[in-house]
């Protein structure tokens, strides 16, 4: 008889469903650090781009200004060419070099602080809170049938969300073009689709983030989590339970337990629903607000605080044997964050001294390959050269052009009888430039005779200048 196997009803989830969590108000240090990073961090991002920088009449006067169209970026007085991209790979580079010296000194301090999803997501629940109440009152409303009551609470709290994406998402756009200009054309419907665009899945993304997925967003979608093990060592400080001080856990108080009461405070204030007592966790952000919790509640059964806090592993061996605490700043200063120090400050040292050094006038030189060399009619022989001329100044320059070699050669400007052309403001001129060398020359015989192209600003008396080579018949 053939045996007959069960069968069940489906497979086992690949993922565990999403349990809501409802962070519990807390007061102390590090919530109030928080409150004030997220006012300056989204002051900065929200106002950015209406703040007014006068470069002159041919400039654009927003002070940050990702200009596409112009490829330029503008930051105050500086102006970024598409040449000088350079510079962006070096903050690029900076930026993370940061990271890794605030991860391998505070654990995940950039998430846990200035992190855009933990910034709008602190912001999101605070308008949760201010319209369905703290914890205990927002649980309730979880779990309460749906209800006029209900529908108005969770709209209201929709649509004030809904304001806050929407202006995080205009605001992203104004970077990229005239701020007052573009937010006229938004409002009368004469911006370009792309703008509408762009701001809808912003705003889309900005509300599901920070509305509904939240710390599913760190958990599943950031990388950083699984990547800050290689930055982290012993003497990393990150928020810690001291078990030996707190365990065994008890509501009595008597000698026998520890100081943890299992109130639950750390827990409930948690925006990722971690118990940190648990130890070192992937999803634990470093906010540091079961700190503040515990540390309330300490003061409020007449224990020292610090039950929870900031530790590196290499504390725990010294604090279980009653020896002093290592001082912080050997925790910070030690081989690791000074290499990564010097190392960002050096690439930040190289930028601006190369921001400072660099000419306002350029030249490049590209000899017209096809025909490489043309015989006049009298036997001469002539180069053609394609000569950008780059004006970084607020108005227009005259750029006067000469050329050294050790020959007697002749150069002349397509379109003009001198050897001045005028370039616009803050622009690039593509000028066809000839160089003759007369039959009687040797430079028209040889294969190539070196030449040195130079170009000065009639105003200032700045020079640029390029090498090229000029082609002759040859042998």
């Amino acid at each position: 008889m053939t045996e007959r196997i069960p069968v069940t009803d489906s497979p086992p989830p690949l993922y565990a469903p999403q349990e809501p969590i409802f962070p519990k108000r807390v007061s102390g240090t590090f919530r109030r650090l928080k409150w004030w990073i997220m006012l300056v961090t989204l002051g900065i991002y929200y106002l950015t781009p209406w703040l007014r920088w006068d470069r002159g009449p041919n400039l654009p006067d927003q002070a940050v200004l990702v200009d596409l169209a112009g490829r330029r970026f503008y930051f105050l007085w500086i102006e970024i060419w598409p040449h000088e991209f350079y510079f962006v790979a070096g903050l690029l580079i900076m930026a993370g070099l940061g990271l890794f010296l605030f991860t391998s000194a505070l654990g995940r301090v950039w998430c846990g602080y200035t992190c855009p999803q933990t910034v709008w997501t602190d912001l999101f629940i605070l308008v949760e809170r201010w319209i369905e109440g703290d914890r205990n009152a927002r649980v309730r409303l979880w779990n309460a049938p749906w209800s006029a009551h209900k529908w108005r609470l969770r709209i209201t709290k929709w649509l004030v969300w809904l304001m806050i994406a929407v202006a995080t998402g205009g605001a992203w756009v104004f970077y990229f073009t005239d701020a007052p200009t573009l937010f006229r054309d938004l409002l009368t419907f004469d911006a370009h689709p792309v703008a509408y665009i762009t701001i809808a899945i912003l705003t889309a993304t900005t509300f599901v983030f920070g509305g509904f997925l939240r710390e599913q967003v760190c958990i599943y979608m950031c990388p950083w989590p699984r990547i800050q093990g290689a930055m982290m060592d012993e003497d990393s400080l990150t928020v810690a339970y001291r078990d030996w001080r707190g365990e065994p856990r008890g509501k009595k108080r008597d000698h026998t337990e520890g100081d943890c009461i299992d109130c639950m405070a750390c827990v409930n204030v948690c925006p990722m629903g971690i118990d940190i007592r648990n130890g070192q966790q992937m999803e634990c952000i470093t906010c540091a607000l079961c700190i503040d919790a515990c540390d309330d509640i300490m003061d409020k059964i007449g224990k020292p605080r610090g039950l929870i806090d900031y530790l590196a592993l290499s504390d725990d061996g010294p604090e279980r044997e009653g020896k002093p605490p290592i001082p912080i700043w050997r925790h910070v200063l030690r081989f690791r964050t000074i290499l990564y120090t010097l190392i960002w400050a050096g690439i930040g040292g190289g930028l601006v001294f190369a921001l400072f050094i660099r000419p306002e006038i350029e030249m490049t030189v590209s000899p017209v390959r096809n025909p490489t060399y043309v015989v006049m009619s009298d036997g001469s022989v002539r180069n053609a050269y394609d000569v950008r001329l780059r004006n970084k100044h607020g108005e227009p320059r005259d750029f006067h052009m000469s050329l050294v070699s050790d020959s007697i050669l002749r150069i002349s400007l397509e379109g003009t009888d001198t050897r001045t052309v005028t370039v616009p403001a803050d622009a690039v001129r593509l000028q066809r430039v000839y160089i003759l060398a007369r039959p009687n020359d040797p430079a028209a015989e040889i294969d190539s005779t070196p030449v040195r192209l130079w170009v000065e600003d009639v105003a200032e008396g700045e020079r640029a200048s390029v090498g090229t080579v000029f082609n002759g018949i040859g042998e």
